[in-house]
């Protein structure tokens, strides 16, 4: 599969799958899409996607099926309704959508036994903008042989791609990366309506701290949209930090390790995303707190 481009099947063209979709065939891949939602294959067909009526067509024409997709019922019921039917030992499946280690191990061997063919867990931290430039951080769970090709198929999307082990691994790793993304994101949120309530200037905030130790990436993007409550377009949502959350939660348990701090931290994403915010950016947990304060 290395002597030459694979052929590429890509299922789930959102706010991820597309900016990664429009990369791999700006990097000469043939791309193949199916997504739920047919409308949202327009952009990346008018750039050279050929789009598949069904998932049992872009099978058949893939050497490499790439996933993005919203959570472990989503990849779950691709898998079983179409992947399952169609996969072959020649294919090699890379998931990089969030989902629980345990069912993707659990996914990865029936995907085997059935139909012979491998699977590599890959997914991605840097958000819609990472996807955009092509420098996002990927956590890769799978064989030594599978990642060298995970490697080559998603040189265009990633700044440094990092075997952590067997399939698996990089959803585990994925859900540590998650832990201290939400834990910081939340207390972002605080800082920012205590600084707006104290009278500072919240909007100098994330260049005031700019290379300081309390500097981050979801502070220089989230703090400044907090700051001017700009909430669209959506770079990412609530309601995947929350998945995520309860995930870490979930896999804490199974591990008798405690996690109080992103324990806390679900439970004010809940809070939040009740309040009608799960479809909504996470600079919007600026207003939990806003609202605390007028209580």
């Amino acid at each position: 599969m290395l002597n030459k481009k694979p052929a590429l099947g890509f299922i789930g063209i959102g706010l991820m799958g597309k900016p990664m979709t429009l990369r791999l065939l700006a990097a000469g891949f043939s791309v193949k899409v199916w997504n739920r939602s047919p409308e949202k294959l327009l952009p990346v067909i008018e750039a050279g996607a050929y789009a598949c009526n069904t998932i049992a067509e872009l099978v058949g024409v893939s050497d490499v099926i790439l996933l993005c997709l919203s959570d472990t019922t989503a990849v779950e019921a691709v898998l079983h309704d179409e992947i399952l039917k169609h996969g072959s030992a020649d294919k090699l499946l890379i998931d990089l959508s969030s989902i629980h280690p345990e069912n993707t191990r659990q996914l990865a061997m029936l995907l085997y036994d059935t139909c012979g063919m491998s699977w590599v867990d890959a997914p991605v931290s840097g958000g819609v903008s990472g996807a955009e430039q092509g420098n996002l951080a990927i956590m890769a769970g799978g064989s030594e042989k599978n990642i060298a090709i995970a490697r080559e198929v998603l040189a265009p999307l990633y700044k440094q791609l990092t075997h952590m082990g067997d399939v698996g691994s990089g959803q585990v790793t994925k859900i540590c990366n998650q832990m201290i993304v939400s834990c910081n994101v939340m207390v972002i949120a605080e800082m920012m309506a205590l600084a707006k309530r104290a009278g500072v200037d919240a909007g100098q905030i994330p260049a005031a701290l700019a290379g300081g130790f309390a500097d981050s990436k979801p502070l220089q993007i989230t703090g400044t949209d907090m700051a001017g409550e700009n909430f669209v377009p959506v770079k990412w949502r609530v309601k995947t930090l929350l998945k995520d959350l309860a995930m870490a939660v979930d896999l804490s348990t199974k591990q008798s390790s405690a996690i109080p701090m992103s324990g806390l931290a679900m439970q004010l994403m809940q809070l939040h995303g009740s309040q009608g915010y799960l479809e909504q950016d996470p600079a919007t947990l600026i207003k939990l707190f806003a609202k605390a304060s007028d209580a």
